[in-house]
């Protein structure tokens, strides 16, 4: 029997490594497997490859590559950049960030609550857009850190990034921003986004899992968070992950390379999907602003359905979407940035989230909207089909 074939519309929760990358990883597991922090030349060696793959990554956001930190993933970086802004400030103790942020950023929030600091969550517009006045008002004299993410993992919102820094920089407060889904669809340069820290994860631009980097900017205040042997010049403690940052930055190269793609046949693709989806099937609307967000998501409501439903009957097609983060998967509360953005709690769970990749072609969209219509249908009229 031959294996079903999968038809994959989840590129907001990780990628596909890309064979360029593949190929680029494979001598460091099979030959030149040293570790770089060794006096000898067998382990020595590989240090040129990581400065390479720095020079590599450095280069996607236009930073300076002494400005690059790898880590193990987002989660790391993001939890880095919020730890250096309070520990190098401790007469600052709060932190601001919004209602809508990766869970990475609203767990560690929550987390520094219980500890006594003060973080505020902005909330947002209706459409997932963001009030700069009510941000600018909301800093305070002992506002550690501004942190707010470029753009939305679940709804694809863009937030005003160099508007928030420039209020940020003439309030004399430093700024992060969780770029996670950015690289390969936007044009990055840190430098015209004017933030002090960037974090970036490796597997959503097609590289693998277990590396990502945060840019801290060389004025920026930094203490490293995992103390260790004195990785990374002292920034990071654990053993280079040599054949990951490899292939980040091979990945790094592909993805500046495919930014046209992501905004001329991407996004072509999926307006044609989100479009002939909302004029085909009845009582279905777009969450998040229609323009002013990444070209490669869309997330769709489905009136009278429930998303675990769409998505148990989706993948017996062999179609992967999802219904928001990866990293919430299994909750059963609605989706946290759906929440805030107002939805009903009925609304925000008939939601699911489509999100499109560079390997994604016209005949798979073709295939997902022979497929969904009738699965919605069959879920309206018989919504415990699921449990059969």
């Amino acid at each position: 029997m031959s294996e079903r074939r999968t038809y994959y519309f989840d590129n907001n929760a990780t990628t596909r490594v890309a064979p360029e990358v593949v190929d680029a990883m494979m001598p460091f597991f099979t030959e030149r497997w040293g570790n770089a922090s060794s006096a000898y030349s067998f382990g020595n060696q590989v240090v040129k490859d990581l400065d390479r793959a720095r020079e590599q990554v450095a280069a996607l956001i236009g930073a300076d590559p002494r400005e690059i930190v790898f880590t193990s993933c987002g989660t790391e970086a993001n939890n880095t950049a919020w730890n250096s802004a309070l520990i190098t400030q401790p007469g600052k103790r709060h932190v601001l960030t919004t209602a809508v942020e990766h869970s990475a950023n609203i767990k560690f929030g929550e987390f520094l609550r219980r500890r006594g600091y003060e973080v505020t969550f902005l909330p947002v517009e209706s459409d997932g857009s963001i009030d700069l006045h009510l941000l600018e008002k909301s800093i305070r004299p002992d506002t550690a850190l501004v942190s707010v993410m470029w753009a939305n993992n679940e709804t694809g919102v863009l937030f005003p990034l160099e508007e928030i820094a420039a209020i940020c920089r003439s309030k004399g407060v430093l700024y992060h921003t969780d770029a996670v889904q950015v690289p390969g669809k936007l044009k990055v340069d840190v430098d015209e986004l004017g933030v002090d820290f960037l974090s970036l994860s490796a597997h959503k631009l097609h590289a693998p899992k277990g590396v990502g980097l945060l840019y801290c900017r060389y004025t920026a205040p930094y203490h490293s968070y995992l103390i260790g042997g004195g990785q990374e010049k002292g920034r990071r403690g654990g053993t280079e992950n040599v054949p990951y940052i490899v292939g980040f930055g091979r990945a790094a190269e592909l993805a500046l390379a495919s930014i046209q793609e992501e905004n001329t046949r991407i996004r072509a693709l999926r307006d044609r999907l989100e479009q002939t989806i909302l004029a085909t099937i009845p009582d279905t609307c777009r969450n998040g602003a229609r323009d002013a967000r990444l070209p490669n998501t869309s997330n769709l409501s489905f009136g009278g359905c429930e998303a675990e439903g769409l998505l148990l009957l989706l993948d017996r097609e062999g179609i992967c979407v999802s219904s928001g983060s990866a990293c919430t998967t299994g909750s059963l509360t609605p989706s946290h940035v759906l929440t805030a953005m107002g939805l009903t709690p009925a609304r925000a769970k008939s939601s699911i989230r489509i999100s499109l990749g560079i390997y994604t072609t016209a005949a798979e969209v073709d295939y997902l909207l022979e497929k969904l219509p009738p699965i919605v249908a069959r879920l309206r009229a018989s919504p415990e089909i699921v449990k059969a």
